[in-house]
């Protein structure tokens, strides 16, 4: 038995992966708070996530009906970006900025100006700083924190912080470093200049943790961990990664060919390569992967967050949104949304507003309104569609996975927009299905691909091809929102 763990905005999921059977035999959920505001703060604190991780690891244990100690070894997804800082005594010295804070925009920006500018900065790291990084919320807390920043004795990120919690060592792998902003993923290992022009009082070999293949186990669950949760104390844990890595192996994308679109609170979209690309656009991230290639990849900030926004604002259920959508035509009557609630990331817009625009008292209804913000999400993620192909990735099938995969409204708008193949997998969970794989392929059950083919699995009920006519008049559709996405930012 191996344990998968995926530690997201939301919540923690935690499943159960039986080697033996090849399937999931349990699941377990448990929620996060989040603390924001209208300047773009978005923070958690550290021990949210540990009291999450035992409530949904007793779940899913209590499902799947076993022993805890019959499992082996555990792998860890996070929401990657997220900024924790430990005092010597492993006390976080700040809750956890995570990856849509948008608040440290500023601190971004500051940040590409220390590194010469866009084009040098791009050179130097082989990927544009991004507001949301880990690298501007660093900057932002020495300006804002002067004294709990000189006490920082350790840098890391969620899932590295749980991989702490559970074993003692501190370490991260080469995917999840990739957004920090100060790694160099071409030579895969820290810019120290670029983090010492963030923190020039930090000593970089002592707060940075030591840098691990996504092959290597990073050690054994602590004696208190395992009394704990009832583990044996011979539990591996592998070095787990960023949640769109551990996606990725979840879905079977660690060979060129596949491309990943993930419709949870934000949107990504993201492809294998083993070798790094050259002159791509900015806007892409050209992350390593969780193993050991690369894994170039769009996000949007502004999702299954922005129809729940609606959803809220109308007092209604996902299946009601649904159902409103399919009263209304492609294009809503000449609706255009720009999603953008939390700010944006890809097209670079950390500052923005949403907006609702082309409203007249003939359009402006419910099923009109649900559909528009629908296509608005969508549409965001054709935008990443697009430097993805001008950049020659190809996608000859889209693997869709996160909660909107769920609605068979919004597969087939994907496979219109996007004029691709669509499908699912039978797995849910993908990122803690990787985060259980790599946690096999760390402990020597088998060559990576080998399990992939055996544990990820697509769903064919789930299949679906773009309908020609609607893909014409989803060109015309996205013309007008790219248009009105000029004409406003």
């Amino acid at each position: 038995m191996y344990i998968g763990i995926d530690c997201g905005t939301q919540g923690t999921k935690v499943i159960v992966l039986d080697s033996q059977q090849k399937k999931v035999i349990g699941v377990g959920y448990a929620s996060h708070q989040i603390i924001e505001n209208s300047d773009g703060r978005r923070e958690q604190q550290p021990q949210w996530w540990t009291a999450a991780l035992v409530e949904a690891f007793q779940q899913a244990i209590k499902l799947a009906q076993i022993e805890p100690h019959l499992i082996k070894g555990i792998g860890v997804s996070g929401q990657q970006h997220g900024l924790v800082m430990l005092d010597n005594n492993d006390l976080p010295l700040y809750n956890a900025k995570l990856w849509c804070d948008t608040e440290t925009a500023p601190e971004n920006a500051e940040f590409i100006q220390l590194l010469g500018g866009q084009e040098k900065a791009f050179s130097q790291l082989g990927i544009m700083p991004q507001t949301g990084y880990t690298a501007s919320k660093i900057l932002w807390f020495r300006k804002h924190y002067p004294e709990q920043y000189r006490r920082i004795a350790k840098i890391m990120l969620p899932h590295d912080y749980l991989n702490y919690w559970l074993t003692g060592h501190f370490c991260m792998e080469y995917g999840d470093a990739s957004g920090t902003g100060y790694f160099d993923v071409v030579q895969r290992q820290w810019h120290l200049e670029a983090f010492k022009l963030l923190a020039p009082e930090l000593d970089p070999h002592q707060v940075l943790p030591p840098l691990r293949s996504a092959q290597q186990k990073i050690g054994q669950v602590r004696a208190e961990i395992a009394a704990l949760l009832g583990l044996s104390e011979n539990v591996i844990v592998s070095t787990g990664g960023g949640d769109n890595m551990m996606g990725a192996i979840g879905t079977g994308n660690i060979q060129q060919g596949i491309v990943t679109m993930s419709l949870g609170t934000s949107g990504t979209l993201y492809a294998y390569t083993d070798k790094p690309l050259l002159d791509l656009p900015i806007e892409i991230a050209n992350f390593c992967s969780s193993t050991d290639g690369w894994l170039p990849l769009v996000c949007v900030m502004n999702m299954t967050s922005a129809n729940k926004n609606l959803m809220d604002l109308l007092q209604i259920d996902v299946a009601k949104f649904n159902e409103l959508i399919q009263q209304s035509p492609i294009g809503a009557e000449g609706i255009t949304i720009l999603p953008f609630f939390n700010g944006e990331r890809v097209p670079p817009l950390p500052q923005a507003k949403a907006g609702i625009l082309g409203l007249d008292a003939a359009n402006f209804t419910q099923p009109n309104l649900c559909r528009a913000m629908m296509e608005a999400a969508s549409f965001t993620l054709r935008y990443g569609l697009d430097l993805f192909r001008q950049a020659g990735l190809s996608t000859s099938q889209i693997r869709l996975i996160g909660g909107g995969a769920k609605s068979a409204v919004w597969r087939q708008m994907i496979a219109d927009i996007m004029n691709t193949e669509v499908v699912c997998l039978k797995e849910d969970e993908a990122a803690a299905l990787g985060g259980a794989i790599q946690a096999m392929w760390s402990n020597g059950e088998g060559e990576l691909a080998d399990l992939c083919h055996a544990f990820v699995h697509l769903d064919a009920t789930s299949r679906v091809q773009p309908n020609p006519k609607s893909a014409v008049e989803y060109e015309k559709v996205y013309a007008r929102y790219v248009e009105k996405l000029k004409q406003y930012y």
